[in-house]
């Protein structure tokens, strides 16, 4: 009997502690300080005189909170970024706010403002470069397990809560008005391979004014491959954009490329290599300094890689998709490059890459060739918590550059960075 009742009591402390661990709650407070600087000689204009240096410093402040339990995770991170010294500059904003519901099976519910990133990041990332970085207000339903994973990304965007005349999106604080993505990932059992095939369409505020506002759709859909054995891997990248613009007058038809080979020989070096093409408009208007130059495309061929982390891809002085060629047409990319890196001691990461960038299109009395870039980058981690890096890029432009860019001294490009990234974790616990 004494036997049976120790039984019975071991069976209720199981079942509480399995029950006190089905609803653990944790809670994880951490704070990221980021603090950048630069020096730019060269490159785009910003006075009458077309010269171009600057030197600045930057910050970027956020504070997280994020809390989970089974079945449910909240998050919460603040951000302030600014200008050192520019009055007004501060500006404070939610960069993610949002609740997950989540179950046992892999199907979950994610709402509110978030951070997206997707495969290697070049169609949809938070490009977290950027002092200001992106996030998205939206819907996120999807399934993972077993090697599958399905997501759904719904959005719908107002400039205002109107009850008359709401349909119209201007300067707000994303760049569509409405979005559904349908992404699809999956990744090959006991081989290192996975692959991805992605869907969007994208509606576009069109018109001036509320009277002759509608909204313009495009899509894109592709793939995205990638196979990674112990010493090196393979990525391959293909995506088309289709849709129309101008009210429907002007088809969409562009489209990119991308592969990248990365060798690892050993664990305190590297090499790698890859290629990126971007098609472009075939009409691109090069009008003379001052001049104006207007034509009416049948067809826009120049790819936009939308919501991208644009700077990791296209080279680091972010003279491509980034900043914009004279009046917005673009007439296309090709990006071949080349690089390493090494790690002399414990903590330091040492790395260098070069590329030879040119137009995609044919265009009338243009050389295709746009320059050739070399970028030198370090980082250390000081400790667990803080981490110093700094870069330096130096460009050989053409007279390519200087016409389609309005690049001054387009013969010797310059920009180098430091940055000090201070991320501790301020407060964690679990009841």
């Amino acid at each position: 009997m004494r036997g049976g009742a120790r039984h019975c009591a071991t069976i209720v402390a199981l079942l509480v502690v399995s029950s006190i661990a089905a609803q653990e709650n944790s809670l994880d407070v951490g704070l990221n300080i980021l603090t950048h600087g630069e020096i730019r000689d060269g490159g785009l204009p910003s006075n009458k005189n077309g010269e171009d240096f600057a030197a600045f410093a930057m910050g970027r402040t956020r504070l997280t909170v994020d809390y989970k339990r089974q079945g449910l995770e909240a998050k919460v991170i603040g951000q302030s970024s600014s200008v050192w010294g520019a009055k007004g500059s501060e500006a404070f904003k939610l960069y993610e706010a949002w609740g997950k519901l989540s179950t046992k099976q892999g199907l979950f519910a994610q709402i509110g403002r978030q951070a997206l990133a997707y495969d290697d990041e070049r169609i949809i990332g938070p490009n977290d470069w950027a002092m200001a970085a992106k996030s998205h207000d939206v819907l996120r339903l999807g399934y993972e397990g077993h090697g599958h994973k399905l997501h759904t990304i719904l959005a719908y965007n107002q400039t205002a809560a109107n009850t008359n005349g709401g349909s119209f999106y201007i300067d707000g604080s994303q760049p569509y008005k409405n979005m559904q993505t349908l992404w699809y990932h999956y990744d090959l059992p006991k081989v290192p391979l996975g692959a991805s095939l992605l869907f969007m369409n994208i509606g576009m505020q069109g018109g001036d004014t509320e009277e002759d506002g509608h909204t313009e759709y495009q899509q894109l859909v592709g793939g995205y491959v990638k196979y990674a054995p112990k010493q090196w891997s393979a990525e391959f990248s293909y995506y088309r954009q289709m849709g129309t613009y101008e009210e429907g007058n002007v088809d969409i038809n562009a489209w990119m490329l991308s592969t990248k080979l990365q060798l690892e020989p050993a664990y305190n070096y590297g090499f790698l290599a890859g290629f990126d093409y971007l098609s472009g408009d075939d009409q691109f208007a090069v009008p003379g300094q001052g001049q104006i130059g207007i034509i009416h495309h049948k067809t826009i061929k120049g790819f936009n890689p939308v919501y991208g982390s644009h700077h990791q891809f296209y080279g680091a002085m972010d003279f491509f998709y980034v900043s914009t060629y004279v009046n917005g047409f673009t007439p296309g990319l090709q990006n071949a490059y080349i690089g390493g890196h090494y790690k002399p001691t414990k903590g330091l990461d040492i790395s260098a890459k070069y590329h030879y960038l040119a137009i995609a299109t044919n265009l009338k009395d243009i050389d295709k060739t746009l320059g050739h870039e070399i970028e030198i980058e370090a980082s250390y981690k000081i400790m667990k918590d803080v981490n110093l890096s700094a870069g330096y890029s130096y460009m050989i432009g053409t007279e390519t550059m200087e016409r389609l860019k309005r690049a001054s001294d387009q013969g010797s490009l310059r920009w180098a960075w430091l940055s000090l990234g201070i991320s501790p974790k301020l407060f964690t616990n679990k009841w």
